[in-house]
């Protein structure tokens, strides 16, 4: 038998590549995840502040000084000196927080159970899920009406509007971060003899708590949203309350003040929940 002929293929050219120039040297304050000098990152921090008030400085001197429609950085400081004085500024800022604490401490309490159980169990995963992904595209402020029916102009509703406003997101987010411990850690630990109940509380809480609190940061400036549009509607104390109060005599000054002060105290809890984690969550 004679072997078969060899059909040979028609060799092909490639075209040469292309030759890339060498990448320059890119400075550590663009590089990606590269470290930074402390005094730059104090000086980028100071900029960050500094920059959105010098163009607040601007506008208020482009609208030729008129305090009744963009006040200066200086007349919104007299304002609020103002209202700190006549303790009317404590007043509401307790109160708001006292909502706050209230609304999302509720949701909390009951949206970290939740998260940890559809996190660890596909059956509670698949019983919860998708009732709550449907209800979280619900807008908070939709049963604004329904809860002013069912409960009241008063606390509340308010509360209930905390509640709903942020407990489906704070779930599904405690949830995924239940999802991210290693399952190799899971399985080491039913090797080493761990019974489900002490794998839950010595391996998954501790592992996914600092992104349950990363969670809880995100979730709290929905809730600080949230509680200033309760209080828009039918209050008599807190934050929203005093700048609705201020627009009514086209107190304009005031308003700013008064936002000035809800972004100093939700930047102070958000700082407040990053050490937290920073401190729970150091071995992680």
């Amino acid at each position: 038998m004679t072997a078969p002929a060899t059909v040979e293929r028609p060799h092909r050219e490639w075209d040469p590549l292309p030759r890339r120039r060498l990448a320059r040297r890119v400075p550590g304050l663009f590089a990606i995840r590269a470290p930074i000098s402390p005094v730059a990152r104090w000086a980028l921090a100071v900029l960050s502040v500094a920059v959105p008030l010098a163009a607040w400085q601007v506008g208020s001197v482009l609208v030729d000084g008129r305090p009744d429609f963009l006040p200066s950085p200086a007349e919104a400081w007299a304002a609020g000196a103002e209202m700190a004085r006549s303790g009317v500024l404590w007043t509401d800022a307790w109160a708001t927080m006292a909502r706050v604490l209230q609304g999302f401490g509720l949701a909390v309490l009951v949206s970290v159970p939740l998260g940890i159980l559809m996190g660890s169990f596909r059956a509670a995963q698949s019983a919860l899920e998708p009732v709550i992904g449907l209800l979280r595209y619900l807008p908070a402020s939709a049963f604004i009406p329904l809860l002013i029916i069912w409960l009241g102009l008063g606390e509340p509703s308010k509360i209930a509007l905390l509640f709903i406003g942020t407990i489906f997101f704070n779930t599904l987010m405690t949830a995924d971060a239940v999802r991210q411990v290693p399952i190799a850690l899971i399985d080491v630990s039913y090797t080493l003899g761990a019974r489900r109940g002490e794998v839950l509380r010595k391996v998954i809480v501790p592992g996914a708590l600092p992104g349950m609190l990363d969670a809880i940061r995100v979730n709290a400036a929905a809730a600080w949203n949230f509680v200033v549009v309760a209080e828009l509607i039918a209050s008599e104390s807190g934050l929203g309350y005093r700048i609705v109060r201020a627009q009514r005599f086209n107190q304009i000054d005031r308003i700013f003040a008064v936002l000035v002060v809800i972004a100093v105290i939700g930047l102070a809890i958000d700082l407040l929940l990053r050490l937290t984690r920073d401190r729970v969550g150091r071995w992680v």
